[in-house]
């Protein structure tokens, strides 16, 4: 019989990361309002990396935190951070140095919350069904992203932003209110299991992990950032229907085919999935119907719905015991600093060359990075304790 996957504790985990998810993703429509605020891409850039710069700042902290204390206490701050941090934005009335204090909250909940909730659900997924968990726990990210993009467009049609900003806190707020049940899922370490934050960054078998995973990110920023002024500009697709898409194919992956990854061996979907967000990139800078538009989102959630998973597994399952909680920090605070080297960088290439540039550029990326690992990561006879959580 194989081992339960949906437990009280996941169950309660993956509510508390959709509904502190959804909130998140609101702000997808975010670069509108910078925008009405007299903001430039270059600058909409900068404002999106200081949100990921103040998260970066206490990753280290909040790694400890979890393997010392627990992922229970970090998840109450983050979701009670979050609440405050979206009631700010109701404050917020021109581009200056308090807009900057707002997003710097928000990244500081990011941080706390997003790698404590998957933390937790990772420790309460059986071994052998880890990657398959993940990527159900994932649908809990994925379908705030499909829900976020279509309800902001709701909202904007029939109200202004303080609508917006409104509809984030209750979210929050429910998050928050969901976390208070749940139970801790990891035993804290003692003195003698613990292991330094620069010893699980500089971990031999992590390191190119770590370089695929934030190149992985760096290409998010893409759509992620600028999809809401490409379609504002240009007029072409939906954001809406573009993250309609690409979340739907993902969460269709990841429910009918999330075992595909346990039973043939991670690096073997980890090629193709990467691959296949390429297309997605390329597809996007030569876009000029609303179908194309659509068709990218199909081909860079089809990616999606197994990077994430698959290099979570990884990670989980290479990282010292002890040090799990350290582990996860640095794999979600490199989504972090792939926005703060993204969207500078390609915020600054759509002001001087466009977007289809830019999607051209997140491509090539994409196909550069994934050749880089296959060198530094390469073991062409994979054991076979490795074909499954050990790759």
């Amino acid at each position: 019989m194989r081992a339960q996957l949906l437990s009280r504790r996941f169950v309660l985990a993956w509510l508390v990361s959709f509904f502190s998810g959804l909130a998140y993703f609101l702000f997808v429509h975010f670069p509108r309002y910078l925008k009405g605020l007299g903001a430039d891409e270059a600058e909409i850039g900068r404002i999106v990396a200081i949100t990921v710069f103040a998260a970066l700042l206490i990753r280290p902290m909040v790694g400890r935190i979890m393997d010392r204390r627990g992922r229970r206490p970090v998840i109450l701050a983050g979701n009670a951070i979050h609440v405050v941090a979206l009631l700010l934005y109701l404050t917020v009335q021109s581009i200056g140095p308090w807009l900057y204090v707002v997003r710097a909250t928000h990244g500081f909940s990011e941080a706390l919350l997003f790698a404590a909730v998957f933390t937790l659900a990772a420790d309460v997924i059986p071994e052998d069904r880890r990657t398959e968990g993940l990527a159900l726990f994932g649908v809990s990210g994925l379908l705030p992203v499909a829900m976020g993009g279509v309800l902001g467009d709701i909202i904007l049609t029939h109200f202004d932003f303080d609508a917006l900003f409104f509809t984030a806190v209750a979210l929050g707020t429910v998050a928050l209110l969901l976390s208070l049940p749940l139970k801790e899922s990891a035993v804290p370490t003692s003195p003698e299991e613990r292991i330094s934050f620069l010893s699980s960054l500089f971990q031999h078998n992590l390191l190119p992990l770590w370089w695929i995973t934030l190149v992985f990110n760096f290409a998010l920023v893409a759509y992620f950032t600028f999809l809401r002024t490409y379609v504002d500009e240009t007029g072409i697709g939906s954001v809406g229907a573009f993250f309609a898409a690409y979340a739907s194919t993902a969460i269709a992956l990841r429910v009918f085919a999330g075992w595909l990854p346990d039973r043939i061996g991670l690096k073997r979907v980890l090629y193709p999935a990467m691959l296949t967000l390429a297309a997605g990139f390329v597809a996007l800078s030569v876009s000029h119907t609303d179908l194309t538009v659509t068709l990218a989102g199909i081909l860079c959630g089809a990616g999606h719905g197994y990077v994430f998973p698959v290099l979570f597994a990884l990670v989980f399952s290479r990282a010292n015991a002890g040090a799990r909680g350290t582990a996860a920090v640095i794999f979600t605070g490199l989504g972090d600093l792939g926005v703060l080297a993204g969207a500078p960088i390609l915020g600054a290439v759509v002001t001087n060359v466009g977007y289809e540039a830019m999607f051209r550029i997140s491509a090539i990326s994409v196909g550069v990075g994934l050749l880089t690992f296959a060198i530094w990561d390469r073991d062409l006879l994979i054991p076979r304790r490795d074909r499954t959580t050990s790759v």
